[in-house]
Protein backbone atom coordinates (compact mmCIF):
# COMPACT_ATOMS: atom_id res chain seq x y z
CA UNK A 1 0.00 0.00 0.00
CA UNK A 2 1.24 3.46 -0.86
CA UNK A 3 0.26 6.42 1.32
CA UNK A 4 0.18 9.91 -0.07
CA UNK A 5 2.16 12.59 1.70
CA UNK A 6 -1.06 14.21 2.91
CA UNK A 7 -2.40 11.01 4.49
CA UNK A 8 0.98 10.32 6.04
CA UNK A 9 1.03 13.74 7.70
CA UNK A 10 -2.54 13.19 8.88
CA UNK A 11 -1.54 9.89 10.52
CA UNK A 12 1.43 11.54 12.25
CA UNK A 13 -0.85 14.29 13.56
CA UNK A 14 -3.32 11.68 14.87
CA UNK A 15 -0.48 9.86 16.64
CA UNK A 16 0.82 13.07 18.22
CA UNK A 17 -2.72 14.06 19.20
CA UNK A 18 -3.15 10.77 21.06
CA UNK A 19 0.09 11.34 22.96
CA UNK A 20 -0.99 14.88 23.92
CA UNK A 21 -4.54 14.06 25.02
CA UNK A 22 -4.39 10.66 26.73
CA UNK A 23 -1.67 11.36 29.31
CA UNK A 24 -3.61 14.44 30.44
CA UNK A 25 -6.73 12.29 30.71
CA UNK A 26 -4.75 9.73 32.73
CA UNK A 27 -3.81 12.39 35.27
CA UNK A 28 -7.45 13.44 35.56
CA UNK A 29 -8.57 9.84 36.08
CA UNK A 30 -5.82 9.20 38.64
CA UNK A 31 -6.94 12.24 40.65
CA UNK A 32 -10.64 11.35 40.42
CA UNK A 33 -12.08 10.28 43.79
CA UNK A 34 -13.76 7.28 42.12
CA UNK A 35 -10.37 5.77 41.21
CA UNK A 36 -9.49 4.45 44.66
CA UNK A 37 -11.45 3.05 47.57
CA UNK A 38 -9.49 2.65 50.81
CA UNK A 39 -6.24 2.83 48.84
CA UNK A 40 -7.21 0.08 46.38
CA UNK A 41 -7.84 0.74 42.69
CA UNK A 42 -11.46 0.48 41.61
CA UNK A 43 -12.89 -0.95 38.40
CA UNK A 44 -13.35 2.68 37.29
CA UNK A 45 -9.58 3.15 37.33
CA UNK A 46 -8.77 -0.23 35.80
CA UNK A 47 -11.15 0.24 32.87
CA UNK A 48 -9.79 3.71 32.17
CA UNK A 49 -6.17 2.56 32.40
CA UNK A 50 -6.93 -0.15 29.82
CA UNK A 51 -8.59 2.44 27.59
CA UNK A 52 -5.65 4.81 27.90
CA UNK A 53 -3.02 2.13 27.25
CA UNK A 54 -4.92 0.83 24.22
CA UNK A 55 -5.38 4.32 22.80
CA UNK A 56 -1.69 5.16 23.27
CA UNK A 57 -0.69 1.90 21.57
CA UNK A 58 -2.99 2.60 18.62
CA UNK A 59 -1.77 6.19 18.45
CA UNK A 60 1.83 4.99 18.41
CA UNK A 61 1.19 2.50 15.60
CA UNK A 62 -0.72 5.06 13.55
CA UNK A 63 2.04 7.63 14.07
CA UNK A 64 4.76 5.17 13.07
CA UNK A 65 2.84 4.26 9.91
CA UNK A 66 2.50 7.96 9.14
CA UNK A 67 6.23 8.54 9.56
CA UNK A 68 7.08 5.52 7.43
CA UNK A 69 4.61 6.65 4.75
CA UNK A 70 6.02 10.17 4.77
CA UNK A 71 9.60 8.96 4.46
CA UNK A 72 8.63 6.60 1.64
CA UNK A 73 6.86 9.43 -0.21
CA UNK A 74 10.00 11.56 0.09
CA UNK A 75 12.10 8.73 -1.38
CA UNK A 76 9.63 8.28 -4.27
CA UNK A 77 9.66 12.00 -5.12
CA UNK A 78 13.46 12.30 -5.19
Amino acid sequence: MVLSRGWSIFLVVVGVWNWIIWPRFAVAIWNDPRSFTAGSPTSFLIVHVLLIVTSLAIGTVVGVYGIRGFLASRRRSS
